[in-house]
């Protein structure tokens, strides 16, 4: 176990804990080793058996300065030793039960320049569930025997304890009488449970660093390194012996792949395969086979390249036909369903959140674990859009070879957003993504059409915001044309559409160093320039991501016109609404926002009169990777008390996820309208990835349709009738979408006047 581990895990969490130094007067206690946290049968100077250690040459065994017993073990660091660690660990079954667990020793320094401390970590299915040190209260310099303690409460479903020591910056540290407790009573006499570890737990090779090095590929590498993404992917979700988690799979990635990037031509690669598989263990026949059943099938696999002999070889091809042939039905070790709404859920997937970066093996995990989920999990695989094979080979120099962890970062933003999908975002690392800086303009901005608008100001300090109004179009910022930002900054932005990207957008294109800032400006017919500055967004009052109402969720806009909007409703409030609402010809449901609460039943039941379908979802097959299969249509049941007026739904870009199923939901009424503009097209369950670096995605991860099997992903909530802002309503104050709202309700004949101030903001 590599020191780079722990130089990451020690900020991360640290509990209670105590040290007693011996001195003088109070004679040093009793040192009782735990038999287990020995360090006998190992001679002096070597390395002690069974214990993870490094890096090599500072962990060593002692009989020269020991506390109570014959053998201490020495951490010793000099000023030319590898790293800023170095530490000493063993991973110990967690086989009992208890509220907390302790790791008690003794421990003595000398002339350390950094910090000596006793460390535990509790996994489970291979990833830390706690971690803690003595960090907060370090042993420096030179000090006598010790008795410290560290204690940690263990987790439900722990699997592993990995107990040690560490050192930090240069000197020695001595470690002797280690003691596991549980509850204060040594761990053998704790209550047995059995937490069986799975391969997760007990392989740790590769815990420090994949220890693959790249600084170029060839053509052929490429070629190599694709078709092994593809063949490690297949083998995750069809191997029996993967698919009921007997291989750390990750691992194992990093065991044959250097074998691959060393092959010198596709035969070769193909050999490395067959052996790497036939290593897995003997693949028997099925019985009972996994069978397809197309009778309710909307997508199938995709796996006519195993059959391709001409890319995959005879042998190769050959076997993995037989595996697909072969594959086990019921559950898979690396994904299941979620119960109730069956969305993916990806399981045991680490995040590796201690690996220094760049690590060209860990990148390259990245690449392969987030195209394969795509490739068999993603109900939109069949609209993406993009040649998936295609990106594969593509973002493989572009992941592999990125020199920090910054870029890496960055290549999987523009490898996620060739899936178009508004969900999959990489969620943790937003601050990479262009444009970067920690402060903005205090506008609000709104793309109508190809220009950026200000619709509002981001301050109410008029001093902050001198300078801008609203409806003017932003067309340079800091002296480069906005047309030419939007073209560089949209690949590392993943949406489903171009309304979607070009929300995103706005809400951070003015984002830069804090300081001054000159924007161009379109004011009508006269071209403006600002000097201004960017200031930090939490000094801001008005930085607005909705397009909705400011104030109460509910108003009566006039006796005939109601107004609900979604980003603040409250589901134990919707009778109430309605009741205030039941004398009105017309309720305009905004959900030009993210609703608050999940309304589709609760308020959709009060405007049909009929039980009524308004959607149906594909699920995948965990037996099928790759197949999705129609669900059962969604209905809404009528409930009291109903409204009996017309029903107005907006919607626009804003409109995402939930905000779209609730739409569905509530234009199932046969008096129903949406209007407004193209939505997000993001729908269907998140379901979430995690990817190495700790860093988080994820994906849409239900089809979801009309009852009718028309798509909503990408495509969006089309609305019935289309009003889109213009910049003259949003420099005179108006709400246009909203007016056209109150005109369906009160008729083509009302007074423009009349529309124009039901509708103000």
């Amino acid at each position: 176990m590599r020191d780079v581990l722990f130089s990451i895990l020690c900020a991360i969490l640290a509990v209670s804990c105590w040290a007693q130094t011996a001195d003088s007067k109070t004679p040093a206690a009793a040192s009782v080793t735990d038999p287990v946290l020995s360090f006998e049968g190992s001679p002096a100077g070597s390395a002690p058996a069974g214990w993870l250690g490094g890096p090599a040459g500072t962990i060593l065994v002692d009989d020269k300065v020991v506390h109570a017993g014959p053998l201490s073990v020495r951490i010793e660091r000099k000023a030319d030793s590898p790293g800023s660690f170095s530490s000493v660990a063993k991973a110990l079954p967690i086989g009992f039960s208890g509220s907390t667990v302790e790791l008690r020793g003794f421990v003595r320094t000398e002339d350390v320049s950094g910090y000596a401390t006793l460390w535990m970590r509790e996994e489970k299915d291979g990833e830390t569930a706690v971690f803690v040190d003595l960090q907060n209260r370090k042993l420096t310099g030179t000090n006598d025997w010790s008795e410290v303690s560290v204690n940690l409460p263990l987790q439900p479903g722990g699997q592993q304890l990995l107990v040690g020591a560490l050192i930090s910056g240069t000197g020695k540290a001595w470690v002797e009488g280690l003691q596991l407790l549980v509850d204060g009573k040594p761990a053998s006499q704790a209550p047995k449970e059995d937490n069986p570890l799975t391969a997760m737990n007990r392989d740790h090779q590769f815990d420090g660093g994949s220890g693959i090095f790249i600084s170029s590929l060839t053509p052929i590498q490429v070629d190599n390194l694709a078709l092994l993404g593809k063949v490690w992917g297949f083998l995750k979700y069809h191997h029996p012996q993967v698919t009921t988690g007997q291989f750390q799979w990750d691992y194992e990635l990093f065991r044959v792949m250097p074998a691959v990037i060393a092959a010198p031509d596709r035969a070769a690669a193909q050999g490395v395969l067959l052996k790497w598989i036939a290593g897995l263990g003997p693949m028997q026949p099925c019985g009972p086979c996994a069978t397809l059943d197309a009778s309710e099938l909307q997508l199938g696999p995709d796996l006519a390249w195993t059959a391709d002999e001409k890319h995959l070889g005879k042998d190769l091809a050959k076997t993995l036909q037989f595996i697909q042939r072969n594959r086990p039905a019921g559950k898979q070790f690396y994904v299941s369903l979620v119960p109730a709404t069956k969305n993916p859920s990806f399981d045991h997937e680490r995040t590796y959140f201690a690996i220094r970066f760049p690590d060209a093996g860990f990148q390259i995990l990245a690449l392969y674990r987030f195209w394969n989920i795509v490739e068999y999990w993603s109900p939109n695989r069949n609209i993406v859009g993009e040649d998936w094979d295609g990106v594969l080979r593509e973002f493989l120099p572009r992941i592999a070879l990125a020199k920090t962890s910054d870029e890496y970062q960055l290549q999987l933003m523009a490898l996620i957003a060739q899936d178009h999908d508004t969900h999959a975002n990489l969620w943790s690392s937003l601050r990479v993504r262009p444009p970067v800086g920690e402060c903005r303009l205090p506008v609000n901005l709104r793309f109508i059409g190809r220009s950026p608008v200000i619709y509002s100001l981001a301050s109410t300090d008029a001093t902050a915001a001198a300078g801008f109004k609203m409806g003017d179009v932003v067309t340079d910022l800091d002296g480069q044309p906005v047309d030419k930002l939007v073209q560089a900054w949209s690949p590392y932005y993943a949406d489903s559409n171009q309304a979607a990207r070009l929300r995103d957008i706005a809400q951070n294109m003015t984002n830069g160093a804090c300081g001054p800032a000159t924007v161009r400006l379109l004011r009508g017919s006269e071209t403006v320039t600002v000097k201004s500055n960017r200031i930090p967004a939490a000094g801001m009052t008005g930085i607005s991501y909705t397009h909705d109402l400011p104030g109460d969720a509910f108003r009566l806009l006039s006796d005939r016109v109601a107004y609900l909007k979604l980003s603040s409703v409250k589901v134990a409030d919707i009778d109430r609404y309605l009741q205030l609402a039941a004398k009105t010809q017309g309720l305009i449901v905004d959900i030009r926002n993210y609703p608050s609460e999940f309304v589709p039943y609760a308020l959709g039941s009060h405007l049909i009169e009929q039980p009524t379908p308004f959607v149906k979802f594909t699920v995948g097959d965990l037996a099928n990777p790759g197949a999705f299969h129609w669900d059962a249509p969604v209905r809404i049941t009528p409930a009291s008390p109903q409204y009996a007026g017309k029903v107005i739904i907006l919607v626009d870009e804003i409109s995402q996820s939930q905000a779209e199923i609730t739409a569905m939901a509530l234009r199932a009424s046969p008096r129903a309208m949406v209007i407004g503009s193209t939505t997000a097209g993001a729908d269907g369950n998140y379901s979430n990835i995690l990817l190495p670096g700790g860093l988080n995605t994820g994906i849409s991860g239900l089809g979801v349709f009309y009852p009718d099997g028309r798509p909503t992903q990408q495509i969006g909530i089309v609305p019935d009738k289309t009003v889109v802002p213009t910049v003259e309503g949003i420099r005179a104050g108006r709400d246009e979408v909203l007016e056209e709202a109150v005109r369906q309700i009160l008729g083509p004949d009302a007074p423009a006047a009349t529309i124009e101030s039901l509708g103000k903001p």
